[in-house]
């Protein structure tokens, strides 16, 4: 599988990572310091000067897509255009109908479309997703969920705080990661309700948002995400009828990554108690390119999909909607 990527700032390092030895054959980035500064970890990997080379380039089965969020959709849409298949970083647009002509190009392509939402493979999600889906804990009731981290110098003048480029603050940037999971688990949404506010940076997006997601059977999902944590947090409680599980940390500055079960007794009282804990490295980055290579070569559809990814954003768009 040879991967092109656009897009060569820490998102596209980390993709870079995430690969194989052999599969990256070039990069391309507005910015070519960048862009050599990736292509020189990396023997024989050949600078493009724009994307444009990259998707033509009959070399390249699959590119990767990590620029700002207002060139995610129109580069996947070349690319799909071009036969390629493509892994392009969440929210993948800035609103849910960017995700329109993405799709019905690709009806009429071959071309396989994965979005980076790789909470999902983190070890303690995947775990608690397998025990949700063998019905250990019968069914969900609801889901409470946090993430934040709390900035950094200069923050309220980065890309991601102008709507025109990022599309939006704190509830399109990691909260598309906690729909997007409460999804995996729990289905799509019929009732959707939020707030956002911007407390602390002085800049025109929010930096935190608040979620009341609602399935048709009643299930909730309460998530706040917040750029005024100060301590970065990652927290996912999921309530079921016989128990609850909870994640704390996805590693790194999050704190080690952690699986807690706590299933209640017949006599009720204190539940029983266990803890899975992973220290090592995050391999999320390199499970999820391993899974979706998968899928191209067995000709199934990538979980998660565009359609994931138009979803999620749909939920933010109708939020962004009641405070217009």
């Amino acid at each position: 599988m040879k991967v092109g990527i656009i897009g060569c700032g820490v998102i596209g390092h980390k993709r870079a990572e995430s690969l194989a030895s052999g599969y990256l054959c070039a990069v391309s980035d507005i910015s070519s310091e960048r862009a050599n500064s990736l292509a020189g970890k990396y023997p024989g990997v050949r600078v493009e000067t724009d994307w444009q080379s990259v998707i033509k380039d009959p070399e390249i089965d699959l590119v990767i897509i990590s620029t700002s969020n207002n060139w995610l959709a129109p580069i996947t849409l070349e690319a799909v255009f071009a036969g390629k298949h493509v892994l392009v970083e969440k929210p993948a647009a800035r609103h849910y109908l960017e995700f329109d002509p993405i799709i019905e190009a690709m009806e009429e392509s071959k071309s396989k479309v994965t979005v980076g939402y790789n909470l999902r493979f983190h070890p303690a999600l995947k775990k608690a997703h397998s025990i949700i889906e063998r019905g250990e804990l019968g069914n969900i009731m609801y889901i409470r969920g946090r993430y934040g981290h709390g900035g950094r110098p200069g923050y309220e003048k980065e890309w991601r705080a102008d709507p025109e480029i990022s599309g939006g603050g704190e509830l399109l940037d990691q909260g598309v990661h906690l729909i997007d999971l409460s999804r995996w688990f729990l289905g799509d949404f019929t009732k959707i309700h939020g707030s956002i506010r911007t407390y602390f940076w002085n800049m025109p997006v929010e930096d935190n948002g608040f979620m009341y997601l609602e399935t048709a059977q009643g299930q909730i999902a309460w998530l706040q995400v917040s750029c005024t944590e100060w301590k970065n947090l990652f927290s996912y409680e999921i309530f079921c009828e016989h128990g609850k599980l909870q994640i704390d940390g996805i590693g790194g500055s999050y704190g080690t990554e952690r699986l807690t079960c706590y299933k209640m007794l017949p006599q009720m009282g204190p539940p029983e108690t266990t803890i899975w804990e992973y220290p090592f490295p995050d391999n999320s980055w390199k499970e999820e390119f391993m899974d979706f290579e998968q899928k191209i070569l067995t000709n199934k559809n990538p979980d998660p999909g565009i359609r994931d990814a138009r979803e999620a954003l749909k939920v933010v768009s109708t939020i962004y909607k009641e405070h217009i």
